[in-house]
Parts: structure tokens; C-alpha cells; sequence
């Protein structure tokens, strides 16, 4: 904007009614003759008045969408902040010698971006300054929610234009305490019947043979196993009849768990694995060459804590159990690689310091029941068993994940006690004469020395 004489000014002015905002506060800006570059801040929404030395009669601000300019007399300029940002304010005198060149800079309204801080977080230490058009914060805060909360405030007043020097203090490591538990049950039973009748005319004739059932053998008593096997002989001369019954049973129990403690910084993530890595080649999509990668299995577990307000603990979890299943594995040219068998969750949960949830309903049942024989025959009434099988198979899986969440802080590491550090070696009388395997001492490491290594042992850390 442009004003050629003071008389159009003044007619400007009145027309704008003075244009002050009901909430914009003037400040008073003075600018000295001879001076060629000032300074001038202004609050967004803010006011600034601006007073010459001697009157002016043209003014021209560069970027009138930083800032807007008015005329309250020949001496005194009403300039209002709009747009965080830089701009140039241009005084002429009446003979169009230069007065002046204010720079104006545009900043966020921190006093009322102050104020509201103090109303939503009041307790909280958190400094604001103001950086070229953006706003620079600092100090500590409690909790990371917090921290969060005053980034989003800030984005109000000065968008995408924020430095954050604000760090967390208190209690931020978080300790899960995981126990993972899997029981594995697997049965199975067979029972088959095979007949076989051998007969022949005469010596020259030859011999006939008919046999049913499962077992197509020549004799079926010298090809029997040795377990659940039952077999006898009817019969003689030209016309004999063999028969076996074979039935059996197998039970298998499988355990696996593991117990990881596992402690991470509020918003860092922290994985663990109980297990191993399977070598797999792969071909390089470009060249062919064939490489090595790694696939791991066993136990994984990654969480990523979240401390909120009042030390509610957002936790993030994945958690894996997998392991290793020929029978599903992958025939390739050079070698059989196995395939993997996984159970995993994916979960997200809230609780406090101390309290436990658990993933549990991960139950796997399989069956499989076959049966063969040998038509028409199988079918027969009672006799009908001699010349069928059956055999079925079950298996049962069952995984539960019980997760224990606790805020902790770092302890001296004189506090902490190693398992080995409560057993030392034998020497070689205490080895060879006396058989401990430990080697004994007063307290504690006496106790040890003393105890029956075929029993159950852990470690626990209270």
C-alpha cells in the first residue's frame, strides 16, 4: 500500500476507521532520522505503532501479506502482524528522501500460546522462545504424552515451524516380564488284522495263496514286528491259514518355555529370541547368484512401551513361537530345507505398573483317522474286523503368554547378584575324593555346594 500525500492518508485512516482489531495490544516503535535499517517484531494479531521523527509522506510495506500498514497522522504508523514471516516497511519523506527501511518480522503470539500452556499443563516446566517465524521449545516434561501434547498445542500458533528441545524425566524404562508356556500332546493308535490262507492241489500244481487285511506278505508270522503283534497258524497240509493281529498305542508330551526380561526406554522398542536362524539360499535378482539369508525361529518377542499420563503403560506386543517342521519343508536341487510351524499375536493393550495380562485360547487340535480293507469282505458281520485296519492320530497344541509390565529405574551394580557368583569351581580333592561338583565356602556359596544338583534349578532377581 502506497499513500502519495499526508492528506490522503489522514482520508485513508478515517475510511479504515483506524482498523485496530479489538484484540490487538499497540506497542510504540520510534524511528530516528538517519537511521537506514531498524528492526521491528510484531506478535501475529499484534499491533505495533511506528513514530517518526519528522513527518513522512509516502510509505510502502514489500509483502502485504505479512503485514498491514495504516496512517494515524503524519508522524505515527499502525502496523499489524498477519503471517509469521519478513517483510520491509519503507519511509519517504516529503522531498522523497529516505527516511527509513524497517524490517518488520511477523512471530507467533507466544504470550498467548504461554497462557494456554500454563492452562492445560500447569505443572510442567517447558520454556518458549521464538526462532525466525517459528517457535522453539525447551525444559523437561514428565511424561511423553505431555510432551505430545505441547507439540500439538504449538502447532496451532506456528505450523511445521516448531524446534523441539523439550526432554522427557521420571520413570520412563518400562521392564516386561514375559512367560511363554507351550504344551505340545500327541497320540495315536493302530489296529490292523491280516489273513492269509495258502493252499495247492498237489506238489506239482503249485500253491495258491489269498490274502486280506494290511499286510500283503508271504508268511505273515515271520514278518510281524515285535510290538503289539499277535499272530498264530490254523491248519496244515495243502490247506493253511495264518493270521495276525497287530495293535498299538504311542503317547508323546512336549514343553516349551521361556521367561524373558526385557526392559526398554518409553517409545523405544526392544525385541528378544530364545530359538536360532535357518540358513536359506536365495538368488540375487539381478546377477543370480545364489546367497545366504537367515529366517529365525523359536521364541520372538518385541513390545514397544509408551508411558502415558498417571504411568498407564501403552504396550505394543508381538510375540512368535515357531518351530521347525520337516514335514512341511521344500525339496530343492541341492539340499531339503524345513519348513516352520508358527503360532503369533499381535496385540496392543493399557495397564499399570505391576499388573499382568495374559494371551491365552491359542489351542491347535489335529485328527486325522484312516481306514483300510478289503471290499466286500470288510463289510462281512464280525468276520468283517479280520480283513480291515484302522488307525487314527491326534495332536494337541496349546500356547499361553502371560506379559507383566513394570516402570523401573537403574540400581547400583554392586546390588546385582550373577548365578555364578554364588558357585566356584571344585578343587581336585573336593572333584575326585568327596564328588562335588561345586566347591564349598561359608553363606551362601556353602548352601549351594550342598545341594543336589538333580533337582530342579533357577534363578530369580527380586
Amino acid at each position: 500500500m502506497k499513500t502519495k500525500t499526508f492528506a490522503a492518508a489522514v482520508l485513508f485512516a478515517l475510511s479504515m476507521g483506524l482498523a485496530t482489531p479489538p484484540s490487538a495490544q499497540a506497542d510504540t516503535f520510534r524511528v530516528m532520522n538517519g537511521a537506514s535499517i531498524s528492526t521491528l517484531q510484531v506478535s501475529m494479531n499484534r499491533a505495533v505503532v511506528v513514530e517518526t521523527e519528522n513527518p513522512f509522506a509516502e510509505l510502502s510495506i514489500a509483502n502485504p501479506g505479512i503485514a498491514d500498514i495504516s496512517t494515524l497522522s503524519d508522524r505515527s504508523i499502525y502496523v499489524l502482524g498477519k503471517t509469521p514471516g519478513r517483510t520491509t516497511l519503507t519511509i519517504l519523506g516529503p522531498d522523497g528522501t529516505l527516511i527509513s527501511n524497517v524490517e518488520v518480522q511477523v512471530t507467533p503470539d507466544i504470550a498467548e500460546f504461554r497462557e494456554r500452556l500454563r492452562q492445560i499443563l500447569p505443572n510442567e516446566r517447558i520454556e518458549v522462545r521464538t526462532a525466525n517465524d517459528g517457535i522453539v521449545l525447551s525444559g523437561i516434561v514428565s511424561t511423553a504424552a505431555r510432551l505430545d501434547a505441547a507439540l500439538e498445542l504449538a502447532q496451532r500458533y506456528a505450523p511445521d515451524r516448531i524446534s523441539n528441545l523439550m526432554s522427557v524425566g521420571g520413570t520412563q524404562q518400562v521392564m516386561l516380564k514375559v512367560r511363554f508356556a507351550e504344551m505340545q500332546r500327541g497320540i495315536s493308535k493302530n489296529l490292523g488284522t491280516s489273513v492269509s490262507v495258502q493252499g495247492s492241489t498237489n506238489a506239482a500244481a503249485g500253491t495258491s495263496q489269498f490274502t486280506g487285511g494290511s499286510a500283503d506278505r508271504g508268511n505273515l508270522l515271520s514278518g510281524a514286528t515285535g510290538a503289539g503283534a499277535l499272530g498264530f497258524r490254523v491248519g496244515g497240509g495243502r490247506l493253511t491259514a495264518q493270521v495276525l493281529i497287530e495293535a498299538l498305542e504311542t503317547q508323546g508330551l512336549a514343553r516349551t518355555l521361556a521367561e524373558p526380561n526385557l526392559t526398554a526406554l518409553s517409545g523405544q522398542e526392544a525385541s528378544f529370541l530364545a530359538g536360532g536362524e535357518i540358513p536359506l539360499p536365495v538368488r540375487d535378482g539381478d546377477s543370480g547368484t545364489p546367497t545366504i539369508t537367515y529366517r529365525p525361529f523359536g521364541v520372538q518377542l518385541v513390545f514397544t512401551p509408551r508411558v502415558l499420563d498417571d504411568n498407564v503403560i501403552n504396550l505394543r506386543l508381538d510375540a512368535e513361537v515357531s518351530s521347525l517342521d520337516p514335514s512341511i519343508g521344500t525339496d530343492t536341487t541341492l539340499i531339503t530345507l524345513p519348513g516352520l510351524r508358527t503360532r503369533k499375536t499381535t496385540t496392543t493393550v493399557e495397564l499399570r505398573d505391576g499388573e499382568s495380562f495374559a494371551i491365552a485360547g491359542l489351542l491347535q487340535d489335529d485328527f486325522l483317522a484312516n481306514s483300510t480293507g478289503v471290499p466286500w469282505l470288510s463289510e462281512l458281520p464280525v468276520l468283517g474286523a479280520l480283513f480291515r485296519s484302522a488307525n487314527y492320530q491326534r495332536n494337541q497344541t496349546e500356547l499361553v503368554i502371560i506379559i507383566t509390565a513394570h516402570l523401573v529405574t537403574p540400581t547400583r551394580g554392586e546390588a546385582l547378584v550373577l548365578p555364578t557368583d554364588r558357585i566356584r569351581p571344585p578343587t581336585e580333592r573336593e572333584l575326585f575324593l568327596n564328588g562335588r561338583l561345586a566347591g564349598s565356602g561359608g553363606g551362601a556359596l556353602g548352601e549351594i555346594a550342598r545341594q543336589d544338583f538333580g533337582g530342579s534349578y533357577g534363578y530369580v532377581l527380586d
